[in-house]
């Protein structure tokens, strides 16, 4: 799966992109105009290597302190795979883009509270950037407190764990995406499990998480013969559980979509015509700056190269460690 997909495929994150808004899934896919991270995604992602690696300790072991303890760690892991990401804290929070005030001011909530409102301290002179990576490291801890409110890991074992799943619809679509584990009980029935960890709103991006989901139940479906008895979304920061029960029929359904949004993004392609979707949830986008329904003009369109324009060949993944489906 390493090399580039030949035909037309999807992730659950491109997809949603393109539902979201065309010129949002144009500036991700074709432009790759570069994102920085923001606080909120980066302790995310934190978190979610915090509890992949808690559950490679003994049962009896999985204790919050010891998911404490592996904060700093995986910290400084993801540090040494993005050096970049050391940065993040060398300015007051709520700079650049998340004081536009076209933003949402959910978002610049989010922001703040991922560094820990750090802002609002008076650090000593010099200390600052040191005060702000330990909020943070102390925001990401608190999510972890949130997991252990709603599970116990100590009667848990994981079948699978950041897994990539993949499969083929419709003859040519590859679908797949990272799943962030994946239960399955003696009798052998699936429960696909998902992390969530940001500050955004429900009602804004609850509808994205659970299209997320059904996209893992296709692909397990389709792969292993077996549809999912629970989709669960996690809600560390608010300490809450979501379970979804899909069927076959819904399945059935849902691929018929991801049919048709892959031929709706390959006639954008044919056409060169991505167009910008207004909703809440451009509040949270980092390219207002060029979207025609902010006064901005986006960049030229691509040539396309020998081999066609790019496929959605970063399954749920940003290109860098920090993964872009986290802060719903």
């Amino acid at each position: 799966m390493g090399d580039r997909p030949a035909g037309p495929s999807l992730s659950p994150s491109r997809a949603a992109d393109f539902k979201t808004c065309p010129l949002l899934f144009r500036f991700r896919t074709i432009d790759k105009l570069p994102e920085r991270p923001s606080a909120d995604q980066v302790r995310g992602t934190l978190v979610h290597a915090v509890l992949e690696r808690l559950f490679d300790l003994p049962a009896a072991g999985r204790t919050p302190e010891a998911a404490a303890a592996l904060v700093a760690p995986e910290w400084e892991r993801l540090v040494t795979h993005e050096p970049e990401l050391a940065t993040l804290f060398a300015q007051e929070p709520g700079v650049g883009h998340a004081t536009d005030p076209l933003r949402d001011p959910a978002a610049v909530a989010a922001e703040a509270d991922a560094a820990g409102q750090i802002s609002l301290v008076d650090a000593p002179a010099g200390a600052a950037e040191a005060a702000r990576l330990a909020a943070f490291l102390a925001g990401a801890r608190n999510l972890l407190n949130g997991y252990f409110a709603v599970e116990d890991p100590q009667r848990l074992e994981p079948a699978e764990r950041e897994t990539l799943i993949a499969t083929t619809i419709d003859d040519e679509l590859l679908i797949r995406g990272y799943v962030d584990r994946l239960d399955v009980s003696p009798a052998g029935d699936l429960r696909v499990v998902d992390y969530k960890t940001g500050g955004a709103p429900r009602e804004a991006f609850e509808g994205r998480a659970l299209f997320q989901l059904k996209f893992y139940a296709l692909v397990l479906w389709r792969t292993r013969g077996v549809v999912p008895r629970v989709l669960r979304l996690l809600y560390l920061k608010d300490a809450e559980v979501l379970d979804y029960s899909p069927d076959a029929g819904e399945l059935e359904r849902f691929e018929r979509t991801l049919v048709a949004l892959s031929q709706a993004v390959e006639r954008a392609k044919r056409d060169q015509d991505f167009r910008p979707k207004r909703s809440r949830l451009c509040g949270w986008c980092n390219h207002q700056a060029l979207c025609p329904e902010f006064g901005g003009t986006p960049p030229p369109f691509p040539s396309a190269p020998a081999d066609g324009l790019p496929t959605d060949s970063e399954p749920d993944r940003l290109a860098t460690a920090v993964r872009d489906d986290l802060v719903a």
